[in-house]
């Protein structure tokens, strides 16, 4: 399995890009429009993916968002895999505590049966939501308990995968299905392969465990900016080779926004920051329209905060976003840049795509 796993965390860059270059879907929805319009636009942005080169297209669960319907994310690459080919499916990511481990082997085996051989499981151990929502997802208040057993719970859900209980353990008769005990029955020819397993984080704690384990690792630029050069840099220092990895594989996600005119990617990312402001003092909702952003009266405290959001947020024509992405690479070292483009309109994120796509040259069939 190591080879073949290796080859399909490592992406190829193609056109111009210094590294493979990814998309990150939060299947965003703006005010006026529906959940429907967005799962739409992400199908069409999947395609587009594929079309152009990108190497994989994540969908992050989330939970009690207005603006992000994106909270079953099996659900949703089930339905990508359906209209796409060759593009790399995944999670970036589920949010593992929320979870059964068996549940996700087998939520994820099934997709490794629909899309053989281009499916990502990457694994968070945040809740992906609020205190109170975490605890309705888990039937229990206990959420740093959840946290803190991630390194079991991931343990155990790989055994799943693998199918690889030892002898006496509780679970050796229990297996995850679809999966690679379909392949060792008699008579069996289901493919043994599973989803790579990914580790994601915003600090320290995923970068070590994924480090220690071999196992590629994902880093949330786009949140948490200042944790970024530590955290490569303990994974890449605590990197252990395995079955999986020989060397480490880091990608970030990266918040960018092309437009065809600057003035209009300030006015889009704007919005996108009031969405922000609103979802951090507790009234989440849909993400505004530029115009709504415009006409907002922000306090001096949220202005700050808008301030310091969009700081992050590689934003303005293709060229300036390249710029800023190549810029972005070369002072991480990040091995893949994983693209999020967080606007109202899903023709808005479309089109950011179609540019970013053009300004590295990559491939249009």
């Amino acid at each position: 399995m190591a080879a073949d796993a290796a080859e399909e965390i490592r992406g190829t860059a193609h056109g111009t890009a210094p590294v493979p270059l990814s998309v990150l879907d939060l299947v965003t929805v703006g005010a006026g429009r529906t959940a429907t319009e967005a799962l739409r636009t992400g199908v069409e942005i999947a395609r587009l993916a594929e079309a152009r080169g990108f190497h994989r297209y994540w969908v992050a669960e989330h939970h009690s968002m207005p603006g992000v319907a994106s909270s079953s994310p099996a659900v949703i690459l089930a339905h990508l895999a359906a209209h796409t080919e060759r593009v790399r499916l995944g999670s970036g990511g589920v949010m593992l505590p929320n979870h059964a481990p068996l549940v996700i082997a087998e939520q994820f085996g099934t997709l490794e049966a629909m899309a053989p051989g281009r499916v990502d499981l990457g694994l968070g151990r945040a809740p992906g939501t609020d205190g109170a929502t975490a605890a309705a997802l888990r039937r229990n208040d206990r959420l740093n308990e959840g946290a803190d057993d991630f390194p079991q719970q991931l343990a155990e859900l790989i055994r799943f995968l693998d199918d690889d209980f030892p002898d006496g353990h509780p679970y050796s008769r229990i297996h995850a299905v679809p999966g690679p005990v379909q392949g060792t029955s008699p008579g069996g020819v289901q493919s043994t392969h599973r989803p790579p397993v990914w580790l994601l984080g915003s600090s320290g704690f995923s970068a070590r465990l994924a480090g220690t384990l071999g196992l590629p690792f994902a880093f949330a630029h786009h949140f948490s900016a200042q944790n970024t050069v530590p955290a490569l840099e303990l994974y890449r220092d605590s990197f252990r080779p395995s079955a999986v990895l020989d060397a480490p594989y880091a990608l970030i996600g990266v918040s960018a926004l092309a437009t065809d005119d600057e003035k209009e990617a300030r006015r889009q990312v704007l919005a996108a920051a009031l969405n922000m402001v609103r979802l951090r003092t507790g009234r989440p909702g849909l993400v505004p329209a530029p115009e709504e952003a415009e006409a907002y009266d922000f306090s001096p405290m949220e202005l700050e905060f808008v301030q310091s959001w969009n700081a992050n947020v590689i934003h303005g024509t293709a060229d300036e976003v390249r710029t800023g992405l190549d810029d972005l690479q070369k002072r991480t070292g990040a091995d893949e840049l994983m693209i999020t483009a967080n606007a109202h309109g899903g023709d808005v994120r479309l089109r950011s795509y179609e540019l970013i796509a053009d300004a590295y040259g990559l491939p249009t069939a």
